[in-house]
């Protein structure tokens, strides 16, 4: 791959915005083209200014018009919510997007939205590229590579444990913490629709064994807090959920073969308390040999290990940006990337 500086803009900046953001300044291999924002307050604001670092002379701005009429190589598309219209639109004024929203994988549930960006790629001449931690990393591309590493393979089991106490999420309320359990069961959150999104994870892992998925089930665990649980948001009345585990298997051959945990808590003080440790990614393979892989980030002053999804959600898009610029115009998948080489990594 050549030493090419890749222009990119950066739309939205809030949480995993940020992350990307900062790496495109710091990153000798890329050229910051633009900044899109939607908080009025952050409208005229030096780019450098938002993550806290010199400026650069890209001021943020919320005009949409102005950001598709730039010249750039790619666009991180990182808003609260899915926009394929605007995903199309990008892609057809000639620029790549990477979107940690996906689509990750051309499945049935997504037939539509994938067919609309594939003809926005041809009239752009683009490509487009869904990638995060989870979905597009951890239940994906991560172990279907450790499948290489077994003789048979029984059951694929992946964790995604996240303690949102410890590291505070702008969805807290959204995902229905703080409600009676029979309220969250019966109320809409974040989560409504989440298991057709990760059945795009099961489906290529699945389809790259050579099978396809029979059928996908769902079930729905709560955790209630002991005692009053405070946040910075707010607090977590005693007796109100305050963990959740939410649990799709993906089937094949009449048997589960691919299933996805994912808890999400307020720390501990929940009956029943799952003792579930730090928050961490693991990848579970039952066959011969059977095979574990555990993900977190480093233990920090305390002992701790904290959980770093937003970060690395945000950082799997940015690494890929090159080699999405250089693929063939289409949806790509991690199958059509191969192996990421990232550029600008090792620096002072």
């Amino acid at each position: 791959m050549s030493e090419k500086v890749y222009r990119v803009i950066q739309w939205a900046t809030g949480t995993v915005g940020k992350v990307a953001l900062r790496h495109y300044i710091e990153n000798p291999a890329f050229e910051l083209a633009g900044v899109l924002v939607t908080n009025p307050e952050k409208v005229g604001k030096d780019a450098g200014d938002l993550v806290g670092l010199p400026p650069t002379g890209v001021l943020a701005t919320d005009d949409v018009e102005k950001i598709i009429a730039l010249d750039a190589d790619c666009v991180h598309f990182a808003p609260l919510a899915r926009d394929v219209d605007m995903v199309c639109r990008l892609l057809r004024s000639g620029k790549n997007v990477v979107s940690a929203l996906g689509p990750f994988y051309p499945t049935e549930a997504f037939r539509g939205d994938v067919e609309r960006i594939e003809a926005a790629c041809r009239d752009g001449g683009a490509s487009f590229h869904g990638c995060g931690i989870h979905p597009g990393f951890v239940g994906d591309i991560l172990p279907l590579t450790l499948t290489r590493l077994m003789n048979r393979i029984d059951r694929i089991e992946v964790f995604e444990i996240a303690d949102k106490l410890r590291n505070p999420s702008v969805y807290i309320e959204f995902m229905g913490f703080g409600l009676a359990a029979d309220e969250l069961a019966s109320k809409p959150n974040c989560m409504e629709g989440a298991a057709v999104s990760f059945a795009q994870s099961m489906a290529f892992v699945v389809e790259g064994l050579g099978k396809k998925i029979e059928n996908l089930t769902e079930a729905h665990e709560v955790a209630l807090a002991r005692n009053d649980i405070a946040y910075p948001g707010g607090v977590i009345r005693k007796g109100t959920v305050a963990g959740q585990h939410w649990e799709w298997t993906a089937w094949a051959d009449d048997a589960p073969l691919v299933v996805f945990h994912l808890y999400y808590v307020m720390g501990d003080d929940m009956e029943p308390n799952w003792k579930l440790g730090d928050s961490r990614h693991r990848v579970v393979i039952d066959g011969d040999p059977p095979l574990e892989l555990t993900l977190m980030g480093a233990a920090e002053a305390d002992g701790r290990h904290p959980f770093h999804g937003i970060t690395w959600t945000a950082l799997l898009g940015c690494t890929a940006v090159p080699q999405v610029c250089e693929a063939r115009p289409g949806l790509v998948t991690h199958l059509d990337l191969g192996v990421v080489q990232p550029r600008g990594l090792v620096r002072k």
